[in-house]
């Protein structure tokens, strides 16, 4: 299916490997021109070099999110590289799962603030184009209860589906629509779950047995959700929370 997204230029947040790596991968194979950063060097570039053999336009630099003006810095250099914005995904945590300052530190400027100042910024090149569309990334976690001691993770994410909510409102007159995505476990090489997988196996299985579906999520089901409410394919959906969670 032609999503429409050829040409368009997309901003993904946190993008180096998981869920945001393929979700910049399925816009790249769309023909979008796509922006990526992340705090690992290594892994950007790996990920910039995989979009780039798709032979697309592709922009990346190292970036800590939660530092304001780097952020400002790499939207405006992205905006420059792309030549336009018309997507904005916003994908980065701070993995805050210690229930003490630092957990809450880091999911307050990771996960919140980043997309909200993310968001923000875009607003003026999307009405410069006619609209546009954010996604936020958001968790399960943010609608109920799960592990004991995530409580600043679950938090963050909880405030990531009010602020695209908020947003959705407040932006719909510009022609901008706000939308959120919750992925249940997601599980990749390096990521939250393959840690869990290797260190403790037994509480792994444990949470693949609750899932009906029996197994954990890919990063690209995660990214084709996140294309779809991107394209004019959702062009009447706004301010809605979509679980990519395999009845989890």
């Amino acid at each position: 299916m032609d999503l429409g997204l050829h040409s368009k230029g997309v901003i993904v947040t946190g993008a180096s490997k998981g869920i945001g790596r393929a979700i910049a991968l399925e816009f790249a194979r769309e023909g979008a021109r796509v922006a990526i950063c992340a705090r690992g060097a290594a892994a950007l570039e790996n990920t910039r070099a995989e979009i780039a053999a798709l032979g697309g336009t592709v922009f990346a630099a190292s970036c800590d999110v939660g530092d304001a003006a780097a952020l400002q810095g790499f939207l405006n250099a992205a905006h420059g590289a792309l030549g336009r914005v018309d997507v904005l995904v916003n994908n980065p945590s701070g993995f805050g799962v210690t229930d003490d300052e630092a957990g809450w530190a880091a999911s307050v400027n990771v996960d919140i603030l980043a997309a909200v100042r993310a968001t923000k910024a875009v607003v003026p090149w999307m009405e410069q184009v006619g609209g546009g569309a954010v996604i936020h990334i958001s968790s399960i976690s943010g609608l109920e209860a799960s592990l004991p001691g995530v409580a600043a993770y679950a938090a963050a994410k909880a405030a990531l589906i009010s602020h695209a909510k908020s947003m959705a409102m407040e932006l719909a007159p510009k022609g901008i629509r706000v939308n959120c995505v919750a992925p249940g476990s997601i599980d990749f090489p390096d990521g939250f779950w393959d840690g869990i997988h290797k260190g403790n196996p037994a509480f792994y299985d444990m949470v693949v047995g609750s899932i009906p579906f029996g197994r954990m999520g890919r990063p690209e089901e995660v990214a084709n959700a996140v294309l779809f409410l991107a394209s004019a394919k959702a062009s009447w959906v706004a301010g809605a929370l979509l679980a990519v969670d395999g009845v989890q």
